[in-house]
């Protein structure tokens, strides 16, 4: 395995609210010198969870400032300071769709983009959901769909569900519905 570049320079180039933008001069070991830029949260990380109601996905529809539209996608939320990933789950849960659950497993650990970006993102499968709200801190309603398990590659084929870790939990899903048919 290869050594790791040497850090020379570390600079803040920005920050908001969420999160840090640095840049890093860096030299190779083959002497190469150059400079990245990093997006530094300033969360713990986030979760993302797949509920599983019966034969349906429960899934929320809410406005993406990113894209400037609405979006489908699955419960997620940051992971607040001192939280487990399985405890933001459970919360998330509560807050996004009013749900609670006793069965959460966590399917898969991702950093949306490591040469930019440090954010971890647990993609969690919840089942045996019952009804549990807790106040959220969204800004609006957010809208529930109930979209049926046997139709949940249709999830594809939609302009609104275009986020890529909804799309990857799709997936690990289809891999755990797999293996339980087995």
């Amino acid at each position: 395995m290869s050594k790791k570049p040497e850090i020379l320079a570390v600079k803040s180039v920005a920050r908001s609210r969420l999160f840090h933008i640095q840049q890093l001069d860096l030299r190779f070991n083959n002497g190469t010198e150059v400079t990245f830029e990093r997006l530094q949260s300033n969360a713990a990380g986030s979760v993302l969870m797949i509920p599983v109601d019966g034969d349906e996905l429960v899934l929320i529809k809410e406005y993406a400032a990113g894209t400037e539209q609405y979006e489908l996608g699955f419960p997620k939320g940051s992971i607040d300071a001192g939280e487990e990933p399985l405890d933001a789950a459970r919360r998330e849960l509560r807050e996004e769709i009013g749900m609670a659950s006793d069965n959460i497993r966590q399917l898969r650990r991702v950093i949306l983009s490591p040469a930019y970006f440090n954010r971890p993102t647990w993609i969690m499968l919840a089942t045996s959901l019952k009804v549990a709200p807790l106040p959220g801190d969204e800004p609006e309603e957010i809208e529930h769909i109930r979209w049926p398990l046997a139709r949940m590659w249709e999830l594809l084929e939609r302009k609104d569900f275009a986020d890529g870790l909804n799309q990857l939990a799709l997936y690990l899903l289809g891999d755990v519905l797999k293996e339980e048919s087995c």
